[in-house]
Order: structure tokens, then sequence, then C-alpha cells
């Protein structure tokens, strides 16, 4: 169970990466937006967050 759950943080971490690490600062400023917006930021933000230490622990 342990190694799926990593599994899935990681899956997730990498795709916060693609989208947020690698993005400049008016595409990470619209995907804010977006998100705030589409209220998506209160589910999503800290999703990453855990997904992201869960896969670098």
């Amino acid at each position: 169970m342990a190694s799926r759950l990593q599994r899935v943080a990681r899956g997730i971490d990498d795709i916060t990466r693609a989208v947020w690490d690698d993005s400049g600062t008016v595409t990470k400023a619209v995907i804010l937006v977006v998100l705030i917006v589409t209220a998506l930021a209160i589910p999503v933000i800290p999703i990453a967050v855990v997904a992201r230490y869960v896969a670098n622990r």
C-alpha cells in the first residue's frame, strides 16, 4: 500500500513539476488566477504539496 501511495504521489509530483516548475512567471500567474477563479485552488494546492512531500520522502 505504501509503495502504491508513493507511486501516485510521484505521478502527481511529476505533473506539478511539469506544469509549475518549468513555467514562466506569466504562465504561473495565469494558472493561479484560473485556479482561484474556479475555486480549484482549495483542493489542488494542498494535494500537490502533500504529494511533493510524500514523493520526496
